[in-house]
C-alpha cells in the first residue's frame, strides 16, 4: 500500500512524519534513514553529548513505541540509491540493501555532509569531523586521551568543540583562514568578542591562517602545518569547515538545485508534488524575500518540516516564524534571530567586556536581526519585534 515516503531520518524527517499525522494524514508513512541508530537530535553532539553530560538515550527524538502508535515505519541503516518516479510525486524506492517500497508522496529531508579538507594527512588517526553521533563518539574517545587539540575552522561547530576541549583541560588552538571568527553569521564586533572571550579562557586563536597539511607519525596525527610554515602540535584535529547539502537524489530526479535543493515558502521543490526540508534546502530569504538562503539549524529543520507536512496533507500552513539559532560556548549563550545579510547599520547595547550584550542589525531603518550574548530577555523582545514587523503579529517563542 503506497503512502508518504520520507528520505532522511533526522530532525526534519521525524518532524515531517509527526506533523503529517497531526494534520490528519492517514496513509502509510515510511521514514528511511542511513544511520543504524534510531532518529536523534544533532545540536547536543558538539555541546552536552561531547562533554559527557548527555547520554545516547537523551538524543532520541521519539521512542520506538511512539512510532508504532503513530504508524510511522522507520527503516534505519538503509541508504536510498535509486528513486523511480512513475508520475508526479509517486514512484518506487530502492535502498543499498535491496529493499523497495512504493509511494505516492515524496519528501526529501536528507541533510548535509561535512565539507572535507583537501590537504595531505586528513586520513590520519585522530583527524575528526563532527556531523553524526558516531562522529561524536569517536571525537569524545580521542579527546579523552589528548593533550593538544587543533580545531580547523572558526565557525559554530569548531568553537563549540574548542570550548568543550578547553573545559576538559586540553591545550586548544583554533585555526581560521578568514580574518575573523563566525564571519558568515555575525558582525565584526561579535566576532571580536568571541576571539577575546576564547583567548581569555586559554584557547589560542590563529586568524588568516591556511592549513598546508596535517602531519603524523605511524599513521597518527602529530600536528598541523600552516601555510606560513608554523607547526602546531596536535593529538586530535577537528575539521569544521562547513557542510555540503546532499542533493544527489534531487539531481537524479531532475529537481532544481542551487547550493541546496531549491524550495518555495511551502517547501515545494521544482516538482511541486515533491517537498523537501532541512539542511539540504535553500529557500527565499524569509526576512526580505530577496535571493536564496540556506538555514542550517534545528529550528529551521523543524519549522520547514511542519510546512512541508501541511503541503502534503493539504492542510493550512503553520504561521511563519523568524529564523532563530543558538550556540553554547563555555558559559556564553549566543542567541540569533533573523538574518543580518545586507545590513547597513547596527547598534550595540550592553557591555561586551562584561559578556552580556546584544546587537541589532538594520537595513534602511528596518530591523533585520539580533545577536544576544547572555541576554535572553533582550533577545526574546527583539524576536517578537521581528515577527511583528515581518509577519504582522507576535509568534510563539520556544527558545
Amino acid at each position: 500500500m503506497s503512502g508518504a515516503l520520507i528520505v532522511g531520518a533526522g530532525q526534519a524527517g521525524v518532524q515531517l512524519a509527526v506533523s503529517l499525522r497531526d494534520n490528519g494524514y492517514d496513509a502509510p508513512i515510511t521514514l528511511i534513514g542511513a544511520e543504524a541508530r534510531p532518529p536523534y537530535q544533532r545540536p547536543p553532539l558538539s555541546k552536552a553529548y561531547l562533554a559527557g553530560s548527555a547520554d545516547d538515550a537523551s538524543l532520541h527524538l521519539r521512542t520506538e513505541a511512539f512510532y508504532t502508535e503513530r504508524r510511522i515505519a522507520v527503516w534505519p541503516a538503509e541508504r536510498v540509491t535509486r528513486l523511480h518516479l512513475a508520475s508526479a510525486g509517486s514512484g518506487v524506492v530502492l535502498t543499498d540493501h535491496g529493499c523497495t517500497t512504493v509511494f505516492d508522496r515524496l519528501a526529501l529531508t536528507v541533510g548535509a555532509r561535512p565539507r572535507r579538507l583537501d590537504v595531505p594527512g586528513t586520513d590520519l588517526a585522530g583527524v575528526c569531523y563532527l556531523r553524526t553521533a558516531d562522529d561524536a563518539d569517536r571525537l569524545r574517545t580521542h579527546l579523552a586521551e589528548a593533550r593538544d587539540v587543533v580545531v580547523i575552522g572558526g565557525g559554530f561547530i569548531g568553537l563549540e568543540v574548542a570550548s568543550v576541549a578547553r573545559t576538559q583541560g586540553r591545550n586548544v588552538t583554533v585555526v581560521e583562514v578568514a580574518d575573523r571568527l563566525l564571519g558568515r553569521a555575525v558582525a565584526p564586533v561579535v566576532s571580536e568578542f568571541y576571539r577575546q572571550a576564547h583567548t581569555r579562557r586559554g584557547t589560542a586563536i590563529r586568524l588568516g591562517a591556511g592549513v598546508a597539511a596535517i602531519e603524523g607519525a605511524r599513521d597518527r596525527v602529530t600536528g598541523v602545518l600552516l601555510d606560513d610554515g608554523t607547526r602546531i602540535p596536535a593529538d586530535v584535529v577537528l575539521v569544521g569547515v562547513g557542510v555540503v547539502p546532499r542533493t544527489e537524489l534531487a539531481a537524479q530526479l531532475g529537481l532544481e538545485c542551487a547550493g541546496g535543493i531549491v524550495v518555495d515558502e511551502h517547501a515545494r521543490t521544482s516538482e511541486p508534488a515533491i517537498v523537501a526540508a532541512g539542511d539540504c534546502t535553500v529557500v527565499p530569504n524569509p526576512m526580505t524575500g530577496d535571493g536564496l538562503v540556506r538555514l542550517e539549524s534545528m529550528p529551521n529543520a523543524t519549522n520547514q518540516a511542519r510546512v512541508a507536512a501541511a503541503t502534503v496533507a493539504g492542510a493550512p500552513p503553520p504561521r511563519p516564524e523568524v529564523p532563530w539559532f543558538w550556540s553554547n560556548q563555555h558559559d556564553l549563550r549566543l542567541q540569533i534571530a533573523g538574518i543580518a545579510d545586507g545590513y547597513d547599520h547596527l547598534e550595540v547595547h550592553g557591555e561586551p567586556d562584561q559578556e552580556r550584550f546584544f546587537v541589532r542589525y538594520y537595513r534602511q531603518g528596518r530591523l533585520l536581526a539580533v545577536n544576544a550574548v547572555n541576554s535572553a530577555r533582550d533577545y526574546l523582545l527583539a524576536r517578537k519585534e521581528l515577527s511583528a514587523h515581518r509577519f504582522g503579529g507576535e509568534q510563539r517563542l520556544g527558545a
